[in-house]
């Protein structure tokens, strides 16, 4: 396989200008949410939930950024540098989590209801629409009271964030899907298909599931970053993860609020900044693959592509030493 033809690196080959250093920009934020992410337990000095170190004894609470504690230490005398790599991994988990659910929930439902049709597709439409148009803070905040059950704990806590927003986000690929898959079963092939014999099952999963996906990529990216602003608006707001259980972004937030008057910055700020950095990296790959993705904007590159192209070859046909001023010149020499 040409690493030209690689799904990002395709895209970062197509873009130019602007586009690209947003597209390159975000690439890298997302990046190193990543790594920070997979490798916490090399990067992060301490535990999530570690208090003492071995040789200084307690960490003490709300101590400023030093050669110990880079980024100082809560109020709970927890490590902010700490909390804030390990709260990627949790963000990380709730996303895979979220995303692969309501992916597999939606992409399914809004198969058979575009394909079938009928009665079933009617009802599927009107609890989608009534879904989707339910506040979706809100509806993860039930939801995540129904589902935990006032616990806390990492696989409760997690479980819960993740499952709230995979009702959030189902009816969005849903509707994506579905309107794909009534555009697509009205298509030549999938008569000719019909007509030599091919079962529902074949024409559904073979040839209308892989083109009404295509633009699934795009909206992955854009519900990631919403998966982390939903998980840290439930733990700001009091539902998030126990600090001994794991580590979180809105949690630690909401633990930071009478920090800030008392002149201690750094316990809200770095989480703050953690959750802004993210979420502006996985929104800039999304609108810069959603641009890449319109064909609109592929034709206007590829007019300015041809226009630049006609103007090159235009100042090529009238530089000195080119082929007009040559031809005149040696009608000079020669009228001489």
């Amino acid at each position: 396989m040409r690493w030209n033809k690689l799904p990002v690196v395709h895209q970062l080959r197509q873009s130019v200008g602007l586009q690209r250093g947003m597209l390159v920009a975000g690439l890298i934020l997302t990046g190193i949410f990543l790594l920070a992410a997979l490798f916490a337990p090399l990067l992060a000095p301490y535990g999530y939930g570690q208090l003492r170190s071995p040789d200084t004894g307690l960490f003490g609470a709300t101590q400023p950024p030093s050669s110990e504690h880079l980024l100082g230490t809560t109020v709970g005398g927890y490590d902010v540098l700490s909390r804030v790599i390990w709260g990627s991994r949790t963000a990380l988990l709730v996303i895979v989590i979220a995303v692969t659910a309501s992916l597999f929930i939606g992409v399914l439902l809004g198969l058979v209801s575009g394909y079938f049709g009928g009665w079933l597709d009617r009802v599927l439409v009107v609890i989608a629409d009534a879904v989707y148009a339910f506040p979706s803070l809100l509806l993860a905040i039930v939801l995540a009271i129904v589902i935990s059950g006032g616990q806390s704990s990492m696989i409760g806590g997690v479980l819960a964030a993740a499952l709230s927003i995979t009702v959030v986000f189902t009816p969005q690929y849903f509707r994506v899907v579905r309107a794909e898959t009534v555009r697509v079963k009205a298509e030549a092939f999938v008569e000719s298909a019909r007509v030599i014999g091919a079962g529902h099952r074949r024409i559904m999963f073979r040839h209308v599931l892989r083109n009404a996906t295509r633009t699934l990529p795009l909206i992955i990216t854009l519900n990631a970053s919403e998966a982390i602003l939903t998980l840290a608006g439930l733990g700001f707001l009091g539902f998030g993860i126990e600090a001994t259980a794991a580590a979180e972004w809105g949690y630690d937030l909401n633990k930071a609020i009478s920090d800030v008057s008392s002149g201690v910055w750094w316990t809200a700020t770095f989480p703050g900044i953690a959750i802004v950095l993210v979420v502006l990296g996985m929104t800039l790959v999304g609108e810069s693959l959603n641009d890449l993705a319109d064909p609109r904007l592929r034709t206007r590159r590829r007019a300015a592509e041809v226009s630049g192209d006609t103007a090159s070859t235009a100042q090529t046909s009238v530089v000195p030493g080119g082929a007009l001023p040559g031809h005149a010149a040696e009608l000079e020499g020669g009228a001489r």
